[in-house]
C-alpha cells in the first residue's frame, strides 16, 4: 500500500530523523569511484568524473568511471548472451525475481532517498516519495504481467489449426535514465523491460551516477548475471550505447535528444523501438469561476516542487483576465511562505537546481523577460554556496513570447491573461509539447471543453494537490503527446509494457 506520494506534505518525526542521518552519511564523501557492471562483474575502466552536491558544490558526493566503447560493447554482448535464458523463463519466475527487488526498495527506502537528495538536492518528502514510487512501479508491472497472462492470447481456432497471439521481448534494451528522478524513472524503464523478458544495459545520468547505480544494485540482486548491466558516463557514453547492437531504447530527457534518438534508430534497414518521454511546457488554466485558493496551491506545488525540475511541472498559468490580478496577488503571497534551502533542513520545500549552468540560464532568461516588459515576482535566495533559484512568477510577457512556449526546467512560472475558455484553450495548446495540463473551473461545460480539446496526455481537473503533477503507478498514466512522447502511451499505466514487446502469431496445425 502506498504510504507516501508526491502530494504528501509531512513526515513522521522518526522518518525525519532517519532521513537526516542517512543524508549525512551520503554526504560524508566517497573514495572508490563507481565502476560498471558487465555480465555480473565489476569493471573499473575509463576516466573518472565527479558529482558535487548542488546544495554545497564544495562537497563531492559521487565519483564514477566513464565507459568507453569497449565497455559499452561488452555490456551489450553480456545482455545478448543472457537474453535467451531470461526470455525463456516463465513470466511468473521473472515476476518473482522482480518482486524480491521490490522488497529491497521498501527495506532500503531511506538510504535510497538520502542518496537521491545528496546528488540532486531534492527535498526529503520528494526523495522519499521517489523511493516509494520505485517499489510501486515494480509491483504495478508485475501485476500487469499476471493479469494479462504474460500477454499470451488464444485466437479463434479452426478444425485443424490452433493459433496463439504472443507478445515477445525484442532482446537487449538500452535504458537512459535522467537526473531528475534517477531512481524512479530508471526503475520504471528497466523494470518494464525486464519483466517483459528483455535484458537491459542501463546508463545513469552523469549528474546522478550513485543514485541510479544503487537502484540497479537493488534490482539486480535477484537476477541472473548479464540480465541487468550498468555503464556509467556522460553524453558520449550514451551515444555509444544507442549506436551499439541494442534492439531498442528507453529514454527520458530533453525533446532535442529524444527526437534525435528516434530519427537515428529509424534510419537503418528497419526501425528500432524508442520509448521516449521528453518533457513539457505544461499549462494550468484558471477560469473565472475557479476556487482561487485551490488553484494557487495546485500551481505552487506543481511549479516549484523539486525546483521545477519535473517534466510535468506547471510552466504556464493561463488565467481569465477577470481574476488575473487576484490570482497573481495570491501567488505572490504564497511564494513568500516557501522555504528555499538545503534539504537537510526539514522545513525546506525548494532545494537547489541541479548545477551552475541551470542557475545561470535562469538568471539570463529572467533578465530577458524583464527587458521585454515583464514583471518578476520572486523571493530572496538563501545565503550559501548552493545553486539556489527562488520560486518566481513572471507576468506581463507579450502573448506568444518564447518564455511562454519553451521548457525552462526551473522554479519559474509565467502567467498569461486571456478572455474566456476559447482563448484559454488556444493559448494552452500553442506549444509543441503535450505532456500534462490542468484546469480550475466551476463550470461543467468548461471542464468538458478542456477534456475534449486539450493537447496533453496527463490531465487534471481542480486538483489542489498538484495542478499538473503527481502521477503515480496504477493511479495515473504518464503519457506524452506531440513532442512530449514517442508512442502516444506512457509509463505508470496499462499500455506501457507492450511497447517493450513485438507481436507474434503462432499457428500450429494438428496432425492429419
Amino acid at each position: 500500500m502506498t504510504t507516501l506520494n508526491y502530494g504528501s506534505t509531512s513526515l513522521e518525526p522518526g522518518l525525519d530523523r532517519d532521513f537526516e542521518r542517512a543524508l549525512a552519511a551520503s554526504r560524508a564523501g566517497v573514495d572508490t569511484p563507481l565502476g560498471h557492471v558487465v555480465g555480473g562483474g565489476d569493471r573499473h575502466e575509463g576516466d573518472v568524473f565527479e558529482r558535487r552536491d548542488p546544495a554545497d558544490p564544495g562537497r563531492v558526493v559521487a565519483r564514477a568511471h566513464a565507459a568507453g566503447k569497449e565497455v559499452v560493447d561488452d555490456a551489450v554482448a553480456a545482455g545478448r548472451a543472457a537474453a535467451r535464458g531470461w526470455r525463456a523463463l516463465p513470466f511468473s519466475e521473472r515476476v518473482t525475481a522482480l518482486r524480491a527487488a521490490k522488497s529491497r526498495f521498501v527495506d532500503n527506502a531511506v538510504d535510497v532517498a538520502a542518496t537521491i537528495s545528496a546528488e540532486t538536492g531534492k527535498s526529503r518528502i520528494e526523495a522519499l516519495a521517489e523511493a516509494q514510487e520505485s517499489a510501486d512501479l515494480i509491483e504495478h508491472y508485475c501485476a500487469q504481467m499476471e493479469s494479462r497472462d504474460g500477454f499470451v492470447t488464444p485466437l479463434r481456432p479452426t478444425a485443424t489449426d490452433t493459433t496463439t497471439d504472443v507478445l515477445r521481448p525484442y532482446g537487449v534494451f538500452a535504458v537512459l535514465a535522467p537526473f531528475n528522478f534517477p531512481v524512479a524513472l530508471a526503475v520504471n524503464m528497466a523494470a518494464a523491460a525486464l519483466v517483459t523478458g528483455n535484458t537491459v544495459v542501463l546508463k545513469p545520468s552523469d549528474k546522478t551516477p550513485r543514485s541510479t547505480a544503487l537502484a540497479a544494485q537493488l534490482l539486480a540482486a535477484s537476477l541472473p548475471d548479464g540480465v541487468l548491466n550498468v555503464i556509467q558516463g556522460g553524453a558520449d557514453t550514451g551515444r555509444m550505447l544507442t549506436a551499439a547492437d541494442v534492439d531498442g531504447v528507453a529514454f527520458t530527457g530533453s525533446a532535442a535528444v529524444g527526437w534525435g534518438l528516434i530519427r537515428t534508430l529509424s534510419a537503418g534497414a528497419y526501425a528500432k523501438p524508442v520509448l521516449a518521454e521528453m518533457g513539457g511546457s505544461n499549462p494550468a488554466i484558471v477560469m473565472a469561476t475557479a476556487d482561487l485558493d485551490d488553484a494557487v496551491e495546485g500551481i505552487v506545488r506543481s511549479a516549484f516542487g523539486f525546483s521545477g525540475q519535473k517534466c510535468s511541472a506547471t510552466r504556464r498559468v493561463v488565467v481569465d483576465r477577470s481574476v488575473h490580478d487576484d490570482l497573481v496577488a495570491r501567488l505572490a503571497s504564497r511564494i513568500e511562505q516557501i522555504v528555499v534551502g538545503d534539504p537537510a533542513s526539514s522545513d525546506v520545500f525548494v532545494g537547489p537546481v541541479i548545477d551552475e549552468h541551470v542557475a545561470a540560464r535562469v538568471h539570463s532568461e529572467l533578465a530577458t523577460a524583464r527587458a521585454d516588459g515583464a514583471t518578476i515576482i520572486s523571493t530572496p535566495c538563501p545565503d550559501g554556496p548552493g545553486h539556489f533559484v527562488s520560486p518566481t512568477v513572471v507576468t506581463g510577457l507579450p502573448r506568444g513570447h518564447r518564455q511562454t512556449r519553451d521548457e525552462l526546467f526551473a522554479p519559474v512560472v509565467t502567467v498569461t491573461a486571456v478572455n474566456g475558455i476559447d482563448e484559454a484553450l488556444a493559448e494552452a495548446n500553442a506549444v509543441d509539447y503535450g505532456l500534462s495540463a490542468g484546469i480550475f473551473s466551476g463550470v461543467t461545460e468548461e471542464v468538458d471543453r478542456f477534456l475534449d480539446e486539450i493537447h496533453a496526455g496527463v490531465v487534471y481537473v481542480n486538483r489542489r494537490e498538484g495542478a499538473t503533477t503527481g502521477a503515480w503507478p496504477g493511479l495515473q498514466s504518464f503519457c506524452g503527446w506531440k513532442a512530449s512522447g514517442s508512442s502516444g502511451k506512457g509509463g505508470l499505466g496499462p499500455w506501457y509494457l507492450p511497447g517493450f514487446m513485438r507481436e507474434q502469431s503462432r499457428t500450429i496445425s494438428s496432425a492429419r
